[in-house]
């Protein structure tokens, strides 16, 4: 059960104490700007790292906590030193957006996440939900955006890290729903996934990450769904399609972590091999961890999202929750 009251309460004393809410240095530089939003308690950044936010499974016109998730993100944008913030897809519930004039831009996105430290680039994929009506409209709307960035259904970026260009990290955004054959029998979104070249995305990604540019430090992978869960779908023919298409991969390209959504938790899985597993789809509604998975390492059933700090030997995760609080820790090193 969720206390609203005692979420107020939160807030307030997060605005009143100012500074000694924060805990990375650039809280000082903010508040002695005259900054004086919240901070989020206990939050710690490695020096000269690239810090960003992912979140995932949203949109829901600010219901199921996503306001009371957004005003927390933003707290932790400043706290963390965000640069950018990654989104594992499902955008807009139920059926993704009609068009770029639609109606749920602003309801469940433009609406939802206005603070000042949230207008930074978003990089985007799609969900399963994205996917009902018109996939492409969320790949147009970055024309009229300038924080929404998904210039195709996938692409890569790379990041520098902390601005020295001979340390970067290669983001590789995947299109995970045309991959998996359920939902080409499916009456909604058969048409819509039937329009896409699987081939060329799979030659794609493994060019992508074949990448010997030897400024590449680390290798992060983004997409909808999981190749491993705690959630219902931990035997579901859907998750071991995608483990079996995607592991052999990442394992021969060594992918340092993949990040996603689809499963409504927060989740962190260290499976046997060089990858680790990141699920942040708790950016609104959540649903109960049930499955016993032993590559588990952490797993909560609760409204939040996960900051990653990146530098050049080691990245640190720390999963929020819609309070504020820091619900799990991880420091991977190489």
């Amino acid at each position: 059960m969720k206390f609203p009251f005692l979420f107020a309460v939160l807030v307030c004393v997060c605005c009143v104490t100012g500074f000694a809410q924060g805990q990375n240095p650039q809280d000082r530089n903010e508040y002695n700007a005259g900054y004086r939003g919240g901070f989020i308690k206990g939050l710690t950044v490695p020096d000269s790292a690239l810090n960003f936010l992912v979140i995932g499974d949203w949109g829901r016109c600010g219901e199921f906590y996503q306001k009371e998730v957004a005003e927390q993100l933003s707290y932790a944008s400043v706290s963390g030193n965000a640069s950018f913030i990654i989104s594992t897809g499902d955008n807009f519930y139920p059926s993704g957006v009609a068009g770029t004039e639609d109606p749920l831009w602003e309801k469940s996105f433009e609406n939802i996440y206005t603070q000042f430290s949230l207008q930074k680039d978003w990089y985007v994929v799609l969900g399963n939900h994205d996917y009902k009506i018109n996939p492409q409209a969320e790949v147009e709307y970055s024309k009229k955006s300038s924080r929404w960035i998904m210039p195709s259904r996938y692409y890569s970026v790379k990041m520098p890290l902390n601005g020295d260009t001979n340390s970067k990290v290669l983001f590789v955004f995947m299109d995970t729903s045309p991959l998996i054959d359920k939902y080409y029998s499916d009456a909604v979104y058969g048409k819509t996934v039937k329009s896409q070249d699987t081939s060329a995305q799979k030659s794609w990604l493994i060019q992508v990450l074949s990448d010997k540019d030897p400024t590449i430090k680390w290798k992060f992978v983004v997409g909808h769904h999981p190749l491993y869960t705690s959630g219902k779908r931990i035997k579901s023919g859907e998750t071991l399609q995608f483990r079996k298409l995607t592991e052999n991969i990442f394992k021969q390209y060594k992918v340092d972590a993949y990040l996603c959504g689809h499963e409504h938790q927060l989740e962190y899985i260290k499976p046997e091999g060089h990858t680790h597993y990141f699920i942040s789809g708790a950016g609104s509604e959540v649903r109960e961890v049930k499955g016993d998975l032993p590559e588990s390492v952490f797993k909560a059933s609760d409204h939040g999202f996960m900051l990653f700090s990146v530098n050049k030997s080691r990245f640190k995760v720390q999963v929020i929750n819609w309070t504020g609080a820091i619900l799990n820790e991880q420091v991977i090193t190489r």
